[in-house]
């Protein structure tokens, strides 16, 4: 007989969080703490979203992407999390950029860029420090009308050697491109600009463990395999419940971890919002995908240091076109040593690329595998030039692709970096036209990310908060 994963699962709760990402998981504990009742369900067989791994033969342990993160996890992690998990938040410190127009290593924070910049690229000191400032001063609330690409030409005209040093690395943390509004890139960019780049000691693995943890002692009913068929909503456009595995729950409020368009379009159903509403979510335009290639290499082999990431090109300047480009030109490297995960003997390597769905989607199986062999043999024959001998030392290699994530995910089109910044409104608008739901996830660019996933179930789970009076809780 087939496992009930809904078995003695309650008849109503106060809260229904759909999806365990890193936002979801968050606003769960948050919601929990207060003391309310809360059911978190994940279609997929383990939590984490964006934010998981998986195991193979041989014992190798893959965080399924690049994993960085601006020095503010430490602070949301010990407030939010516990100081355990805080504690295990390490810098990254060897990031280096190998392209057609330099070659440098850097700690990637604001004193290392800014002798950059000065010392090799030869830029102006005042304007380096006006550049930095207006990042750092940008906010939601901003003039949105500037783009990217206008801020650079203010500040570094016809410097696209500048432009890749500070545009290429937020590409690949969140999708950017040069169209999208300065100030999605201006409050990302200065985040990391703070103290470097960061990530979790011990692997993606350990922190949703450790998470897991603390979910299950708050009082979090968690149920994995368990896939959310339909938001339910009453005459009134209030939340009454939700269809899992084909069962009703009842609720007073959800909130939605899963793709803001899904949520709206699919599971609530356009019928119960304002036409003009649905219009604007329909619009909400979906970021761009990616692919990985896993690399393990034999127990006990490894290679010389490399850095922790490498950002590798042979294409000349910023071309986000190039980028996306299923001809691959770019590519990020992450070297993971043995030290990532204490106690363990294993050098691994994630190359990651930015792609789009529609590259993909449509191929025949055939096609389809070929594809990702030929994107496996191209990774190596890049990365021979900084581990010589690589192919000797694998033990294990496949990729991932748009359509792994959309499998695995259930992210429209794949998306590795949830919506575009006009996603954010849609997202905040949504308990104005059904009462009790609400959602957080990857929307707007300024939100997506570990940080901003993160802060973001903070901020909805507040709103929750003050919609579930504390008389409503049922614990």
């Amino acid at each position: 007989m087939a496992k009930d994963f809904l078995a003695d699962v309650r008849d109503h709760y106060d809260v229904i969080v759909i999806g365990s990402g890193l936002a979801g998981l968050t606003g769960a504990n948050v919601l929990a703490k207060q003391g309310y009742s809360v059911l978190l369900l994940e279609h997929h067989y383990q939590l984490g979203g964006m934010a998981t791994w998986f195991k193979r033969r041989g014992g190798h342990i893959f965080d399924i992407s690049l994993h960085g993160f601006p020095n503010g996890m430490v602070k949301s992690c010990r407030k939010y999390w516990t100081k355990e998990i805080a504690d295990k938040i390490v810098q990254l410190k060897g990031i280096r950029f190998e392209n057609p127009q330099f070659s440098l290593e850097t700690t990637f924070n604001r004193d290392d860029f800014t002798k950059l910049l000065i010392d090799k690229f030869q830029v102006e000191p005042q304007t380096v420090q006006d550049f930095f400032d207006t990042a750092r001063n940008m906010n939601f609330y901003d003039d949105q009308s500037m783009t990217t690409r206008e801020l650079f030409e203010k500040y570094f005209p016809g410097r696209d050697d500048v432009v890749r040093l500070l545009m290429e690395p937020i590409t690949y943390a969140n999708g950017s491109t040069l169209e999208d509004p300065a100030i999605t890139y201006g409050i990302v960019f200065s985040n990391f600009m703070n103290k470097g780049v960061f990530t979790f000691k011990g692997g993606t693995d350990a922190l949703i463990t450790e998470m897991r943890e603390e979910l299950i002692k708050n009082g979090v009913d968690l149920r994995i395999r368990s896939l959310v068929e339909k938001i339910e909503v009453d005459k009134n456009r209030k939340v009454t419940g939700v269809v899992v595995n084909g069962k009703r729950i009842g609720c007073t409020a959800v909130l939605a971890n899963a793709n803001i368009k899904s949520t709206i379009l699919h599971l609530a159903g356009e019928e119960n919002f304002d036409p003009e509403f649905v219009e604007e979510a329909k619009a909400v335009r979906v970021n761009n995908s990616s692919c990985q290639v896993y690399m393990g290499l034999k127990p006990g082999v490894g290679f010389d240091y490399c850095g922790d990431l490498l950002f590798h090109s042979e294409h000349r300047g910023f071309d986000i076109e190039a980028m996306l480009s299923k001809q691959i030109s770019s590519r990020t490297f992450s070297f993971y040593y043995p030290e990532t995960r204490p106690g363990s003997d294993r050098w691994l390597i994630v190359s990651s690329t930015n792609a789009r769905y529609e590259d993909w989607a449509n191929l025949s199986e055939e096609d389809y595998e070929r594809d990702k062999k030929d994107l496996c043999e191209k990774t190596l024959d890049c990365l021979e030039q900084y581990v010589p001998g690589i192919r000797e030392k694998l033990d294990w290699v496949e990729a991932s692709t748009p359509r792994t994530f959309k499998h695995y995910t259930r992210h429209i089109q794949g998306s590795s970096f949830g919506t575009k910044f006009e996603g954010l409104k849609v997202s905040q608008d949504l308990p104005q036209q059904i009462q009790g739901l609400h959602h957080a996830g990857s929307v707007g660019i300024i939100m997506s990310g570990w940080l901003g996933a993160m802060n973001y179930g903070v901020i909805v789970s507040n709103e929750i908060d003050k919609y579930l009076t504390p008389s409503a809780a049922t614990i």
